[in-house]
């Protein structure tokens, strides 16, 4: 039986989601890549069992996440019945719904149908009555906005998930989402948006917008793909995310200019006693802006440096003015 660690809750610093009562950790784990039912079990149950251990509290799902779709809330069902069954109320449990889940009409994007449908298949699979958040994992540009947000109001009514959430939305959407959701009477908890050192595009209104209304965010691919890592301060390496099929990224972005701003990067982070991904983290968590990143892991020793980020999270002013030159210089 998995007896986790006693002093867990030690070192990960948590924060309030928005206006919320519910606190995230500092770092999420996500469980876009490396959950399906392509890889090995045992390796997937000793990095959520090192997860918690290492005070992350929140699991980040998705209905299509695996491959195949829907095998990654497989695993996590798997471990919640197992190794977590007795500690369901320590945790977070986060899944989505709006991207491409099954055939027909019926499949995606935001109709009441769809998102009920698939919380349902989400519950079924992950072993749950209730997920603590259920995402409009997009926004639907054929379906009132009333009615994607009446859906994720009636999910909470339900009992079937405990805070809405939406991601991938603009400003604008936000804010009209945040107003329908209130009206309802369930608050707009949070906001995942896609925030990295190399996509900054939450700071054109989306983080301001997320202050006014009072509402947290999560930020994925903070590392973008792996690329502010060490693996590719020295180019394209074999074996890499890059070197491969995945369309999420392509040689062509893995440009000389890009190579020689990780480099400079790296510098900062040696310089901080971090890495080039503890940096990239910590910077997107700097100021306390942003709730949680959503990290993945291919094993434990990676899980563990990315954890390592939350020992330095504060930045100076020369230091943060040296990032932005470094990201900005032409």
């Amino acid at each position: 039986m998995y007896l986790p660690s006693a002093d867990r809750y030690s070192a990960m610093p948590y924060r309030r989601t928005g206006r919320s009562g519910l606190l995230l950790p500092a770092l999420s784990l996500g469980l876009w890549h490396n959950f399906g039912g392509d890889r090995n079990p045992e390796d997937q149950g000793r990095i959520l069992r090192r997860a918690f251990d290492l005070g992350i509290t929140h699991f980040d799902l998705a209905n299509n996440y695996g491959p195949p779709p829907g095998s990654a809330e497989v695993t996590m069902g798997r471990a919640l019945k197992t190794d977590f069954a007795h500690l369901r109320d320590e945790i977070v449990i986060s899944t989505k719904a709006g991207y491409g889940m099954w055939d027909g009409p019926y499949g995606e994007w935001g109709s009441r149908k769809y998102l009920r449908a698939s919380l349902d298949q989400s519950l079924s699979r992950l072993g749950l009555e209730y997920v603590d958040i259920f995402y409009s994992h997009r926004p639907d540009p054929e379906t009132p906005l009333e009615e994607t947000m009446g859906a994720l109001d009636t999910a909470v009514r339900q009992g079937k998930a405990l805070y809405a959430g939406i991601s991938n939305y603009s400003p604008e959407q936000t804010r009209e989402a945040a107003r329908i959701l209130g009206e309802l009477g369930t608050p707009l908890l949070i906001h995942q948006p896609r925030y990295s050192m190399l996509d900054r595009r939450p700071e054109e209104g989306l983080l301001s917008a997320l202050d006014e209304l009072g509402t947290g965010s999560i930020a994925y691919s903070p590392l973008e793909q792996g690329i502010l890592s060490d693996r590719y301060l020295r180019g394209i390496p074999e074996g890499s995310r890059a070197a491969g099929d995945s369309p999420f990224l392509t040689p062509e972005a893995v440009t000389p200019e890009l190579v020689r701003r990780l480099g400079a990067l790296d510098q900062v982070a040696k310089e901080r006693g971090q890495t080039l991904a503890q940096l990239a983290l910590a910077w997107v968590l700097r100021g306390g802006r942003v709730t949680s990143a959503v990290v993945g892991a291919s094993s434990v020793a990676q899980l563990e440096s990315s954890v390592g980020a939350v020992a330095n999270l504060e930045f100076g002013e020369e230091e943060l003015a040296r990032i932005e030159e470094i990201l900005t210089a032409g």
